[in-house]
């Protein structure tokens, strides 16, 4: 069996991001990047899964962006991938250009099961596993907070609005995790130093016979203000009325 599991390259959610002052970016340059929690969750499931199996299963991560993402692959690696392998792309990709991007790999690898993060932490996007799905045509199943594999097929338990929802989907599928699902391990200083050494596969957008076509363009990126104005109202009638006199400032006094 091989599982697939998409790694993207975010910066560290820990660390504060500051927009660049022309307001095209961010700025990167004191930045520290990191495999998206998510995705680190998707390739913890993934080396899991073939712990507990009795099959062999190989294990591969996939990154797609320039030569600065080799570095979560080697992570990946570190942490017990098998191999790993990255689409070249120094172009801003949205989540429809990712998934076309991962449809061929997908397509060169044939795996039976696809993981990835429900989202990464940087755009929030929430649309690259569905994408993907739709282009291979494959069962999907998102938001995975447990997952089992049965014979031919896997059996999701998925976090809703409503609740936990279990699905059972037939193999191969793709299936987006949530954090709920396991803990990633650390890798080891030893495994890190070793990882660097491994070869990393690199396909082009030319082998991959594919052109990129943005669907979504930034115009530009603002910080969200932080400050608020708190008041105390004394009874709720007070608090409708300063509720509607923040409203009304809001819409230009109207």
């Amino acid at each position: 069996m091989k599982i697939l599991v998409c790694v993207k390259r975010v910066p560290d959610p820990n660390l504060r991001v500051s927009v660049r002052a022309d307001g095209q970016g961010i700025d990167d340059e004191d930045l520290t990047f990191v495999i998206n929690p998510f995705d680190e969750v998707a390739l913890e499931e993934a080396i899991s899964l073939r712990e507990r199996s009795a099959e062999p299963v190989e294990v591969v991560a996939v990154a797609i962006g320039g030569e600065e993402c080799e570095e979560q692959l080697r992570i990946a690696l570190a942490m017990g991938a098998d191999r790993a392998a990255r689409v070249a792309c120094d172009q801003p990709l949205d989540s429809w250009n990712v998934a076309r991007s991962l449809q061929q790999v997908v397509l060169r690898e044939s795996p039976q099961l696809v993981l990835l993060g429900k989202q990464a932490v940087d755009d929030d996007a929430n649309q690259a596993g569905q994408f993907l799905a739709a282009l291979l045509d494959w069962p999907q199943a998102t938001f995975a907070s447990r997952l089992e594999l049965l014979d031919g097929a896997a059996r999701v338990a998925r976090e809703t609005d409503a609740g936990i929802e279990t699905l059972r989907v037939s193999l191969p599928a793709v299936v987006t995790v949530d954090l709920r699902l396991n803990q990633p391990r650390y890798a080891a200083l030893a495994a890190i130093l070793r990882a660097r050494k491994k070869p990393l596969q690199t396909l082009s957008l030319e082998e991959l016979d594919i052109t990129c076509e943005p669907r979504v363009r930034v115009l530009g990126l603002h910080a969200a203000a932080g400050d608020r104005a708190c008041r105390m109202a004394g009874s709720v009638d007070e608090l409708v009325q300063q509720l509607r006199a923040a409203k009304a400032l809001e819409d230009g006094g109207c």
